[in-house]
């Protein structure tokens, strides 16, 4: 039996067992057990008794086995979020452990995702790919291969960012094979579809692959289209067999608007008294035709990777990338008086102040990050891996803007007495520079257990002439006691550079505000029985430091300190005759001196995900699937009221045939049309989930 060993770029580490043919999901090949199930697994992958290990680097940015990574790491390939429904990238990560998803509902405008109660980040190719909200579009599912977890403080390996964890997104890149496929989609809203992603070896070191989606359509909310055009090109060269050259290109524009319309709680959530009737939850407010979220969305990037020898690596890797961004909307005034917002403006309950907001956007952003691994030994049983790598990013965001106010009756809007506002005048520009260093060594000794051992030196400055210094560490220990378990403790720390300076209140401002930093201490086990199943419990502690409280009598402090505690559960098993489970279960407790805009999420989050393949006559199969997400109930509190969002549960399915080179598939989400609100927040407005989708797609792959 021979094995083979193919890495791939990624923000995760993993291994796996997969079989040499593709799925349509982008990867260069397909696993057998799902994300992570036979991690380090062997099994024959083919006739010719083939096993193809496959390992991807970002948890540790090198090659290394799920298993001896001191931290949980969550990776989902395309063809498992494509199964389940997922129509952006906020969808893709819903059955995560310890990962909520949409917290405030499905959003046209950004991808929302929280992990461990605390906001995440996104990253694509291991680089931070958004720097400010309402400056982008968001990304399409379709051009990756898969989406990588990492959850908890990241910044020795990635600078600053999210205290949580963070979400990447790894590109589809060429791969040596000819192939191909084409799909046509229709579905709620009157979703109309195409989307295409071929492969062509040119030779046996060059390739070139087209990446694209055209889509036309609706959303639940009355004048929010959800239109894109996205071409995604790349190519692939290995002038040597130890030189690796991959460049990729992004041209993507959206015309949609926002599903989320900022509705008050009084008359959606609660009873409006008053007027005595409900409003709509998916009432548009703003003026067809006027409002909308449009933008558009150039990227190019580059990697180089060359093996001296054995034990000598070298990666380089860039991408620069132009948006720019038109953002206009209505929202009402849900906040003067939240416990009851009509009788600001009046008696009968219906009359509300409508807020217009019109904004120009332009992002600029260039990142690059390089390294040098080293592999020796350093005894007959102790071996290292040493990375020594620089990174330095560059962003820049413009914005202009323009407000309205006007009257209205929230039950009736006369959409054509709606005024328009056209932004104007100069652009606003904050900027941000990031240099950092980073020495990582990964230890195993005798090849049993692994320890990791990391610090980062980071230099940030921005326009304001703030300047920050931050040096962060890392280090975590696995290792294997028999009977497949493996244990593992790890301490991380990250940053983040908060902009502006101390409010005193009274008009003055001063000295800048400091970093905000996190620190966490986990500790868990990974349990491998069989190598189609892994299941890993993790218990964890986060400590948020300086974080920025609003004073009830007017300014700012820093001194704010957010304590994060929970636990999280999952599994993932994939039984003979293609059976696979996933099982997902996360609880986060939050904890602060005083209240913080992120109390109200829940503590409980809770998934279950499954699929099934029969065969059929004439050599079709018919694949199954369903699976069921839980988030648990939210408190948002403020010094008028308490709000309870109530929890919910929603339910997804998939019923799939496969025959020769043709594919038809229907997907459900929410299939039992939960109507159910995502957050309702004390300050006085609430977010809907979105109701059912049904989606058909006629796929043929060449």
């Amino acid at each position: 039996m021979t094995v083979r060993n193919i890495a791939l770029c990624g923000a995760a580490a993993l291994a796996f067992v997969v079989n040499p043919v593709w799925a349509g999901e982008g990867n260069e090949a397909a696993t057998t057990a799902g994300d992570e199930a036979a991690a380090t697994a062997e099994a024959d992958a083919g006739d010719d008794g083939d096993t193809i290990v496959v390992t991807g680097y970002t948890g540790t940015k090198t090659d290394t086995a799920l298993l001896e990574l001191p931290q949980p790491v969550k990776v989902i390939t395309a063809d498992q979020y494509e199964a389940q429904g997922a129509i952006s990238i906020s969808d893709t990560v819903k059955y995560a452990a310890g990962v909520l998803a949409n917290p405030y509902g499905r959003d046209t405008r950004v991808d929302g995702f929280n992990i461990r109660g605390l906001d995440a980040l996104q990253f694509r190719d291991g680089m931070r790919d958004i720097f400010s909200y309402y400056a982008s579009i968001t990304s399409d599912p379709y051009n990756f291969s898969r989406v990588e977890i990492v959850r908890g403080p990241a910044s020795v390996l990635f600078g600053q960012g999210s205290i949580g964890g963070l979400v990447n997104l790894v590109s589809k890149t060429p791969d040596f094979t000819t192939r191909g496929e084409l799909n046509l989609v229709y579905g709620s809203f009157d979703r109309k579809e195409v989307l295409g992603d071929v492969n062509l070896a040119l030779a046996d070191n060059l390739a070139v692959r087209f990446v694209g989606r055209a889509r036309d359509a609706d959303t639940y909310v009355d004048h929010v289209p959800d239109d894109r055009v996205m071409f995604a090109p790349s190519i692939r060269w290995q002038p040597t067999p130890d030189t690796d050259v991959v460049l990729t290109g992004l041209y993507q524009e959206d015309d949609t608007g926002s599903t989320s319309q900022f509705l008050p709680i009084v008359g959606t959530f609660m009873p409006n008294d008053v007027a005595g009737q409900q409003l709509d939850r998916y009432t548009f407010v703003g003026k067809p035709g006027w409002d909308r979220y449009a933008g558009r969305s150039l990227q190019g990037g580059g990697s180089i990777t060359h093996r001296f020898s054995d034990n000598v690596r070298l990666s380089l890797k860039a991408r620069y990338i132009d948006s720019d961004l038109e953002y206009k909307t209505h929202y009402a005034d849900s906040y003067s008086n939240p416990q009851d917002p009509f009788s600001v403006y009046g008696t009968d309950g219906r009359t509300i102040g409508l807020y217009a907001d019109a904004s120009d956007a332009r992002m600029n952003v260039f990142s690059t990050d390089n390294n040098l691994q080293f592999n020796f030994n350093t005894g007959a049983n102790i071996e290292h891996k040493l990375l020594v790598g620089l990174d330095y990013s560059w962003n820049k965001v413009q914005k202009r803007g323009i407000f309205g106010f006007e009257i209205v009756d929230l039950y009736d809007i006369d959409y054509d007495a709606l005024l328009t506002y056209e932004p104007g005048g100069p652009f606003t520009t904050e900027s941000q520079k990031q240099l950092g260093v980073y020495v990582q060594d990964q230890i195993r000794f005798y090849d049993r257990v692994s320890v990791v051992l990391g610090a980062r030196r980071d230099r940030v400055t921005g326009s304001s002439g703030q300047k920050d210094n931050a040096t962060t560490f890392r280090a975590g220990i696995i290792g294997e006691v028999g009977a497949g378990f493996s244990p593992f403790f790890s301490y991380t720390e990250s940053f983040l550079p908060v902009a502006g300076r101390i409010d005193n209140g009274d008009g003055t401002f001063g000295d800048p505000y400091v970093p905000q930093t996190g620190t966490q201490y986990e500790i868990g086990v990974k349990w491998q029985p069989t190598p189609a199943t892994l299941v890993t419990a993790t218990a964890f502690k986060i400590k948020e430091r300086n974080r920025v409280l609003y004073l009830a009598a007017g300014g700012t402090t820093q001194s704010g300190e957010l304590n994060t505690k929970g636990f999280e559960i999952e599994a993932s098993h994939t039984l003979p005759g293609n059976f696979e489970l996933l099982a997902n279960y996360g609880y986060s407790k939050l904890r602060s001196e005083t209240n913080t805009s992120l109390d109200y999420m829940p503590r409980h989050t809770a998934s279950l995900w499954s699929t099934k393949t029969f065969g059929l006559a004439g050599e079709a199969q018919l694949r199954l699937g369903a699976g069921v997400v839980y988030s648990g109930k939210s408190v948002s509190t403020s010094p008028v009221w308490s709000i309870v969002t109530p929890d919910r549960t929603t339910v997804d399915a998939l019923a799939e045939i496969n025959w020769n080179n043709w594919r038809l598939a229907v997907n459900a989400t929410n299939l039992f049309n939960n109507k159910y609100f995502a957050s309702c927040l004390a300050r006085g407005d609430c977010f809907v989930g979105a109701p059912r989708n049904v989606m058909g797609t006629l796929g043929y792959r060449f």
